[in-house]
């Protein structure tokens, strides 16, 4: 049965891909090794490196390739993260927005909307806390202060890749988030030769930008491409690729450079938009003073939901919100990604993991120089599953043919269903881990990983599903 999924790639191409999934045929543990042997001399891994993993939830070990060395782990890093911060603050912990009002003498207010990092926080609820403030009769409002201290540091990874940063996916980290710190926009065909019409999703958002279009439209039978990209210095889009006269448009995301900026001037605008009058905005902590009253608290979704979309759907902001919350229980931290990363590796070590198997740098992956071995994956994995938080920690990976990153993959397979994985791509750089349930063999944990492949992920996914189905296989032998 061929599967095939159309994806939009930041600077690559629009493009499908298919895989042909038969079942294996039954294997025993001790064939395995050969059976990876013959996978790893297909000519798409000549010149890639193949490491696997395979051990039972009780920590027997039933096969390993390459299984103590250092890989790239893409975003199969987000299982280390969500294990740290799910052990060290539990599956209801909350992220808080916090609106403190002091009044001055002339009647006027000032406001200081206090971020807590909550990654979910949209224009819904925006307006929701804009109209809050309206019943509140707080009258005019002198200045609007924005305080993003809750997450000393730098916004942006220093060791993310200059085309990361750009993008919607490598969107900036900081505490007053809102639409996950994207400029979304739509890349519209025209008429042959015409350029692609760009239409920002909020018309706002294109305020003082200037659009450096390359792109144009093509006639039927073309290929289709569409790359979008920022100037890291100035407000400049940029706009590639080509799609077919009268198809459907191409939707994107570019990082918002000024988060917090951003932040107070759409809640400025909504609170104009229903009579309340800003005069200034600011970001600054909150002033020091004991005038200051507190207003309202917005509540994020409790840790458990937060985790969803850090690794069914695989969101870079979700898993690095997350470890900047856990480096917010450092005392005087001066940076929270850092301390985040202190602190988790402490906690993994509590769980028995070994930490001379994992170099972390980030919360999600995105960085090329997070390294790990298969053996410390999996480590990780088996002490999950060992956890009073098992069953949130793997309810929160996708399912393989039914839901996230893995909903188009391993459909109407062996391992459909019985899969709860996690998926990571960067550069060249393939994995999946997680926990399989073979239907003739005990409960397992995996980690498989390519990396250095010169092909595409149409390539190299289907060699890792092949692993997959050959794990599902698996049956006790004598």
């Amino acid at each position: 049965m061929a599967i095939s999924a159309r994806y939009w790639q930041f600077g690559g191409l629009t493009a499908t891909w298919s895989l042909v999934c038969l079942p294996a045929m039954a294997l025993c543990p001790a064939e395995l090794p050969a059976a990876l042997d013959a996978i790893a001399a297909q000519p798409a891994l000549t010149g890639a490196r193949l490491g696997v993993q395979v051990e039972t939830l009780s920590g027997e070990a039933v096969v390993s390739r390459e299984g103590d060395l250092f890989f790239v782990p893409a975003s199969t890093l987000k299982l280390l993260t969500s294990a740290a911060v799910l052990t060290e603050l539990g599956p209801e912990y909350t992220l808080q927005t916090s609106v403190l009002r002091n009044l001055n003498v002339d009647g006027t207010s000032e406001l200081v909307v206090v971020g807590g990092g909550d990654p979910s926080f949209s224009q819904v609820h925006l307006d929701a806390l804009a109209d809050q403030l309206v019943l509140r009769n707080i009258g005019p409002i002198n200045r609007l202060y924005g305080d993003e201290s809750a997450f000393p540091g730098e916004i942006v990874n220093p060791n993310w890749e200059w085309e990361d940063v750009q993008a919607g996916y490598g969107a900036p980290v900081n505490t007053l988030i809102l639409n996950e710190n994207e400029i979304g926009l739509s890349l519209v065909p025209q008429g042959i030769g015409e350029p692609l019409q760009v239409i920002w999703d909020e018309p706002s958002q294109g305020n003082g930008w200037t659009i450096e279009n390359y792109s144009t439209t093509v006639a039927a039978g073309a290929s289709e491409f569409v790359s979008v990209g920022r100037d890291l210095g100035r407000p400049v889009l940029r706009v590639w690729g080509q799609l077919i006269a009268s198809s459907a448009s191409e939707t994107a995301a570019i990082a918002e450079p000024n988060p917090g900026q951003a932040f107070l001037n759409r809640l400025q605008r909504a609170l104009e938009r229903r009579g309340l009058d800003v005069q200034h905005t600011q970001l600054a902590p909150q002033p020091t003073s004991d005038d200051w009253q507190l207003l309202i608290t917005v509540e994020s979704p409790q840790l458990a939901d937060l985790l969803i979309p850090t690794n069914q759907n695989s969101n870079n902001l979700y898993a690095e919100v997350l470890l900047k919350t856990l480096g917010r229980q450092q005392a005087n931290a001066t940076d929270a990604t850092e301390a985040g990363i202190a602190i988790a590796r402490q906690t993994l070590q509590s769980l028995g993991v070994d930490l001379s198997g994992m170099v972390m740098v980030d919360g999600s992956g995105l960085a090329r120089k997070n390294l790990i071995t298969p053996e410390a994956m999996v480590d990780v994995l088996q002490a999950m599953a060992r956890s009073p938080h098992a069953d949130t920690y793997r309810n929160s990976l996708a399912v393989a043919g039914v839901s996230g990153t893995l909903r188009n993959r391993l459909r109407d397979t062996p391992a459909a269903g019985r899969l709860y994985g996690k998926s990571g791509a960067i550069s060249r750089n393939f994995a999946l881990a997680g926990y399989l349930e073979p239907s003739t063999y005990e409960p397992l944990a995996f980690n498989i990983v390519i990396n250095n492949i010169n092909a595409r992920g149409s390539v190299a996914r289907p060699i890792i599903d092949e692993i997959v189905l050959q794990l599902a296989a698996l049956e006790v032998c004598d």
